[in-house]
């Protein structure tokens, strides 16, 4: 009754090789009130990106931190943009609105590297842009919307 092949089966393969760098922008633990009590869950925000012009930000909740980040990076797989980067950097300065979110970015020195905050600088940087400048310029420190109204920005870009 015993397979040849069971061992063959169950053995692990060797982890393929990430084709995504991915960065835990924010981990919130939520709460749902019900009859019984309150009912924890953890909600995640990750950026994935190649660094060859490819990113993406997910969000996802579950009932334990590791769950939802695996939900976040498949959330973020199915979100992925495209960036135009020239020499490094973007061509041409854009500003983006999310929500109350806003943010401004702007083409940096060869050299400089990624001057700018928070989520505006991990989404850049898994992007593959290696000198900008950038400022968010709303009020809200959610990180989530930063990270979308970055997104939207570098979807805005066009090649020269």
């Amino acid at each position: 009754m015993f397979d040849k092949n069971f061992k063959q089966q169950n053995e692990r393969r060797p982890e393929q090789e990430k084709e995504y760098d991915q960065k835990l922008l924010d981990v919130a633990r939520v709460v749902r009130v019900m009859a019984g009590g309150r009912r924890f869950r953890f909600r995640v925000t990750i950026a994935i990106g190649n660094r060859k012009g490819r990113v993406g930000v997910g969000v996802a909740k579950g009932a334990d931190v590791s769950i939802a980040v695996e939900k976040a990076v498949s959330d973020a797989k199915k979100h992925l943009i495209n960036v135009k980067i020239v020499n490094g950097t973007i061509p041409h300065q854009v500003e983006a609105k999310f929500s109350t979110a806003k943010v401004l970015l702007k083409p940096g020195i060869e050299g400089r590297g990624i001057v700018a905050g928070g989520a505006v600088r991990a989404v850049c940087n898994l992007a593959g842009i290696e000198n900008l400048s950038g400022k968010i310029l709303g009020k809200t420190k959610n990180k989530l919307n930063n990270a979308r109204a970055t997104i939207k920005a570098l979807e805005q870009l066009k090649s020269r």
